[in-house]
């Protein structure tokens, strides 16, 4: 009896050894995928409801509550930065960033277009639907990043911030639109009570934009999603949230797919993430 008892607690040990050695293992294997330029930066994160109304500002909605649960599990720092709700449910869109280790490293995986299909709660006839949401991931730019802003080609609008707040954000105008001229891109900021600090943060992540933008041109991969939303959410997608007529996420760029769709709508993404960086990493 002593002896199986003995057999026991060093099964335990090996076992719980194993596993110490499998997660050496992991997180070696991570740092390896976590090499590229601008890996270890924070994220800036835009999520864009497709078309179809009340059903991807639905969609939308469920993404951020799935990325802000994921964040949450990796202990980063989310700043909504702006939010724009829907007229009868859910979110248009969304800007926030994301802070830690890696965070751009890690969420460039979840940058493209997202499907789901379900059953709607928004159609009383109870029909299948399916909605697109469009997610784009930029590294937030540094002070050692030079990126040259001309105020010539700035047009900078306040407005009245929208939405939740309190009764002093809707009374000066507070909130700030830039529009890049060149480029035509637009970013906005309307989460701080101060004009100035609205400016400060929707000028970073106009940096961190034309940075973006200018890497893609020097690599000849220039994709205009942020100017084509509306034509990319019918497009290919890069991940599909299955919920009807069987249950299953599947990422269709590296195959990788899980069928408990409940835990993946509440964060549980790092096999989906670690997946596609192995594909990178490996030059698939």
């Amino acid at each position: 009896m002593a002896l199986e008892e003995t057999d026991q607690e060093t099964f335990k040990d090996v076992y719980e050894k194993t596993g110490d050695l499998r997660r050496d293992l992991r997180s070696i294997e991570l740092r390896q995928m976590l090499k590229e330029e601008n890996d270890d930066k924070n994220a800036i994160v835009s999520i864009n409801a497709g078309a179809g109304g009340t059903e991807a500002q639905d969609w939308t909605e469920m993404l951020v509550r799935m990325y802000l649960r994921w964040c949450e599990r990796k202990s980063f720092a989310v700043q909504i930065v702006d939010l724009l709700e829907g007229e009868e449910a859910g979110i248009k869109n969304t800007t926030f960033t994301v802070s830690g280790p890696n965070a751009y490293g890690l969420f460039k995986a979840e940058s493209g277009i997202h499907r789901l299909v379900r059953i709607s709660p928004f159609d009383a006839s109870g029909r299948r639907h399916t909605s697109f949401a469009a997610v784009l991931v930029f590294p937030e730019v540094d002070d050692r990043i030079e990126i040259e802003v001309k105020q010539a080609d700035l047009r900078i609008d306040t407005y009245r911030a929208s939405g939740a707040g309190g009764q002093h954000v809707n009374k000066t105008s507070s909130a700030v639109r830039i529009t890049h001229l060149p480029t035509g891109i637009v970013v906005q900021c309307q989460n701080e009570k101060s004009q100035h600090r609205n400016r400060d943060i929707a000028m970073k992540i106009l940096k961190a934009r034309l940075y973006e933008r200018e890497k893609r041109l020097q690599q000849e991969k220039l994709q205009e999603t942020h100017d084509n939303l509306d034509e990319i959410a019918w497009g290919s997608q890069i991940r599909s949230y299955v919920l009807q007529p069987y249950r299953l996420v599947k990422d269709h760029r590296t195959g990788f797919e899980k069928g408990d769709v409940e835990s993946v709508l509440d964060g549980d993404l790092d096999d989906f993430i670690e997946a596609y960086l192995m594909s990178r990493l490996s030059g698939k």
